[in-house]
């Protein structure tokens, strides 16, 4: 419990700090996920429309989707120029404060980005989707974005693990890799004869709030993130921030 009460007392600390710098943050992250959303609602509109099984809809949501779990701030911008993170973590593990507190600020930091993001950028997707709308009743859409906000959490301990343990360069480089291989098993799967998101779609609406593949998304998004972030804590007793 004192961890959670540290780590909630920090992330308060960021908030009551420059007030113009969380405001642009905020503004930022808006045009952002408004950008990711609207670009991904008219192509993937379309391969609802045609039942296309084309891989480019499982390619931008592979992609897309974990990125909701960040704040779009000039250090998550800056971090390949300026190594912003390693910056930070520095000063965090200055503090008198245990790394685990650190760690949990991270992962409520990433929760509560993709409850707001992930509000925005589904909210966009269905209100710009004609589609969408014909073919999904609201709660089966509700189950629909929860599905993918959990393989969002799945890919999001990998990008906590690396935000720690690398320097900026090597996030970038790391970060590319992670885009690659979405594109690979998009690829692969398209190959096998399956789409991703025709089938989150199609299992949704079938199941609606009790769809499986909702609870079984959120189930491993949340091993995932518990697991990095142990793996990460234990990385970071010998890793040299100078």
């Amino acid at each position: 419990m004192r961890t959670i009460r540290d780590s909630w007392f920090i992330i308060r600390s960021d908030f009551r700090g420059d007030k113009l710098k969380v405001l642009g943050t905020f503004v930022t992250t808006i045009i952002f996920v408004g950008y990711l959303a609207g670009m991904t609602s008219l192509v993937t509109n379309d391969v609802l429309a045609d039942q296309d099984r084309t891989m480019i809809a499982d390619f931008l949501f592979l992609s897309f989707i974990p990125l909701l779990g960040f704040s779009f701030s000039r250090r998550s911008m800056k971090y390949w120029s300026e190594d912003s993170y390693t910056r930070m973590l520095a000063y965090l593990r200055s503090l008198p404060i245990p790394i685990t507190v650190v760690l949990t600020r991270r992962k409520f930091q990433a929760i509560g980005s993709f409850a707001l993001n992930g509000t925005l950028f589904f909210g966009i997707v269905y209100l710009l989707g004609e589609n969408f709308r014909k073919e999904l009743a609201l709660p089966s859409f509700i189950a629909f974005a929860i599905t993918w906000i959990g393989v969002g959490l799945i890919v999001s301990g990998l990008y906590i693990f690396i935000e720690y343990l690398f320097s900026g360069k090597a996030y970038l480089a790391l970060t590319v890799l992670i885009v690659v291989v979405s594109w690979g098993i998009s690829f692969l799967v398209l190959l096998g004869g399956g789409n991703l998101f025709l089938y989150s779609i199609s299992i949704s609406k079938e199941w609606g709030l009790l769809s499986p593949i909702m609870w079984g998304s959120l189930l491993l998004g949340t091993i995932s993130v518990q697991l990095f972030s142990k793996w990460t804590i234990h990385r970071l007793k010998s890793r040299n921030l100078v």
